[in-house]
């Protein structure tokens, strides 16, 4: 399958229909912020450089961000961190990450998340993160170059293990696994909850991002 077949397969996905009344809801229910603004309100691809060595793996797209914009990582507070990173290591084009049609591009990058439907709360069901599986699948499949995964929280750790059948050592902050062929690196999630509370340090992010461009070069 190409990028293209599976992206499109995403966007038209209902399997979880807790997901899919939730994403509709908040499109159509507007925060006051947005309020004039289109929400995209559909399951997310991911997106990238699809001959990248390095492939980020996320929770899911956040309610207000990639639910809004109709890209991950776009228009929030974590997609600000993320891209600042990497524009900073190399791996983005621009610094900042507002808008689907801002121009970003990723060089030797793929962003992609563990389930594809912003889910209330952040908290995914164990039923939704096994519909969602088979996309991760078939993206790791077409993402033939892919040696190393960095893992942005436990969700995304634990399906990344699931995805290479490996067991889960004990997840922390920039620890390195080597699961057959591939590196996977954990890292806390650029969430508020993490960076407004101290939690993740902009040195300890900065320090995942050079280990990660130092694996996939």
């Amino acid at each position: 399958m190409k990028i293209e077949s599976l992206n499109k397969k995403i966007k038209l996905c209902q399997k979880c229909p807790r997901l899919s009344t939730y994403i509709r809801d908040v499109a159509k229910n507007k925060v006051k912020r947005f309020k004039d603004e289109p929400y995209y309100g559909k399951p997310l691809s991911g997106f990238g450089d699809i001959k990248a060595k390095l492939l980020i793996v996320g929770l899911a797209p956040a309610a207000h961000g990639g639910n809004r914009t109709g890209r991950m990582f776009t228009g929030d507070s974590s997609g600000d961190w993320l891209v600042k990173v990497m524009h900073k290591t190399g791996f983005a084009s621009i610094p900042t990450s507002q808008t689907s049609d801002d121009g970003l591009t990723l060089n030797n990058a793929y962003i992609t998340a563990a389930v594809r439907c912003a889910p209330p709360q952040n908290k995914p069901t164990k039923e939704e993160m096994q519909n969602c599986f088979s996309f991760l699948e078939i993206e790791l499949h077409i993402l033939s170059n892919v040696t190393t995964i960095l893992c942005l929280g436990k969700i995304a750790y634990d399906a990344t293990c699931k995805l290479l059948d490996a067991k889960p050592g004990k997840f922390g902050h920039n620890q390195l696994f080597q699961y057959n062929s591939i590196k996977v690196i954990t890292s806390y999630h650029p969430s508020k909850q993490n960076t407004q509370t101290g939690r993740l340090l902009w040195k300890d992010w900065h320090a995942v991002f050079k280990r990660a461009k130092k694996l996939a070069s």
